[in-house]
């Protein structure tokens, strides 16, 4: 049995969105670790004083419909009046406990297959300081976002499957530097491989940014990283951008992550790409 509670504030300004994107991010704990959901308990602070409750049934709604579309059921939840709203799950799975994927087990040989872009957090803040249309997110970034890690984990259980985490608020990096320091491992990182949403690299030239960013760099400068390529200080910046349901990055045989990302493809998760791979060395990451 698996156990995750994850929530967040609203990323977005639409209920339904929020809802969704909420549901699809508590979810993916589970996804991670290899496991199977089964039910879900709403994790609501809402300011019932001040903001209309037809906001909460929409924000319900789409933590709802992700819930089933995962295969789960929603039996509760909890609620607490707060001042800001946010929204998430408790979500309990099942894994057969010889075949629970960590963040820890990546090898020498490996290559790491990254399931969707980067850069949603930047697009989220711009969208909220009226520096980026909400059409464009709407119709570009969010069905990415709010979409369900479970089939891409489902077609790389079909390998040999090493280890696995989920992007989210650490970055690319952070992320991966745990990989690497829960695994003993070294991972070259090609950033050209990497995969963003359209105009966050163009936020980020316009000055824009997030509040996490400082932080994720902060956090990575206590880990060995290597830049091997001349990178803009834009460039950098995405790799520090904090996702919010992000995708997963896979650690399985070179060959055979070669092979996952063409059925991924196939399958019409077409956002997934071979972003790196590891090898002997001092844990750390090196950017190629």
């Amino acid at each position: 049995m698996i156990n995750t509670v994850d929530f967040i504030t609203p990323p977005v300004d639409d209920p339904y969105w929020f809802g969704q994107i909420s549901a699809a991010n508590s979810i993916s704990d589970v996804y991670s670790m290899g496991g199977k959901p089964l039910t879900a308990l709403n994790v609501v602070m809402f300011p019932a004083g001040y903001l209309d409750m037809g906001i909460l049934k929409e924000i319900l709604r789409g933590g709802n419909d992700k819930v089933v579309e995962a295969g789960a059921c929603l039996v509760g939840g909890h609620t607490v009046d707060d001042n800001e709203p946010k929204y998430g799950l408790c979500v309990n799975g099942t894994v057969h406990p010889d075949h629970i994927i960590t963040n820890a087990g990546a090898q020498p040989g490996d290559g790491l297959v990254l399931t969707k872009p980067l850069g949603s957090g930047v697009l989220f803040n711009a969208v909220r300081a009226g520096k980026f249309p909400l059409k464009e997110l709407e119709r570009d970034v969010l069905p990415l976002v709010a979409a369900l890690n479970g089939l891409a984990m489902e077609k790389a259980l079909n390998y040999e499957l090493h280890a696995c985490t989920d992007i989210t608020g650490f970055g690319i990096l952070g992320h991966l530097f745990e990989v690497c320091n829960g695994s003993g491992v070294q991972a070259t990182l090609n950033y050209k491989a990497l995969q963003f949403y359209s105009g966050a690299y163009e936020m980020y030239k316009k000055g824009q940014t997030t509040g996490s960013n400082r932080a994720n760099r902060e956090l990575v400068a206590r880990f060995s990283l290597a830049v091997e390529r001349e990178l803009s200080a834009v460039d950098e910046e995405l790799l520090y951008d904090p996702q919010t349901s992000g995708g997963l990055l896979l650690a399985l045989p070179l060959q055979e992550a070669r092979k996952l990302v063409i059925e991924l493809s196939n399958a019409g998760i077409k956002e997934a790409v071979l972003v790196g791979e590891v090898t002997d060395g001092p844990a750390g990451v090196i950017i190629a």
